[in-house]
């Protein structure tokens, strides 16, 4: 499974997750885009992007990415991610914030899905913190009315 010419050698990132998955082999671009079809079902609020030139999602902050590599893929779930599924993965190659597997022998559905759905709690958590307990849900306009003479 070579990673085609081009791809990570770009002067320019691919313009979408759509150019990005045609520039890959067969192989390669069928793994990815079932792995991108889990994804969007799974985040179907989530933005897809490219950044860092790979296929990403965000969703009130990083959610997840993947790349094709000339002898494998990956799955991008962050650190917290890979330890917390450890044993679930333990099939897999893993690295830091990164899930190695081959084209022959993708990602469980069903554990892409709990790794997704993982992540966008987490993102919504970290999203009310930073909101603060006063401001969740609120449109960052005032409640308080003034007259026209202050």
């Amino acid at each position: 499974m070579a990673r085609t010419e081009g791809v990570g050698n770009r002067a320019q990132p691919p313009a979408s997750i759509d150019d990005y998955l045609a520039a890959l082999p067969d192989d390669a671009r069928a793994a990815l885009s079932s792995l991108r079809r889990i994804i969007r079902t799974a985040a179907p609020e989530a933005v897809e992007v490219i950044s860092y030139g790979i296929p990403s999602y965000k969703y009130q902050g990083y959610l997840v990415g993947f790349a094709a590599f000339k002898n494998h893929c990956s799955f991008f779930p962050g650190r917290a991610m890979v330890d917390e599924y450890r044993e679930e993965l333990r099939a897999f190659k893993t690295a830091k914030g990164t899930i190695r597997f081959t084209p022959d022998r993708p990602l469980p559905t069903a554990l892409v899905r709990k790794i997704v759905r993982t992540r966008i709690e987490e993102n919504e958590t970290r999203a009310s913190h930073r909101r603060g307990p006063k401001q969740a849900g609120r449109s960052g306009r005032s409640s308080i009315r003034r007259s026209p003479s202050e």
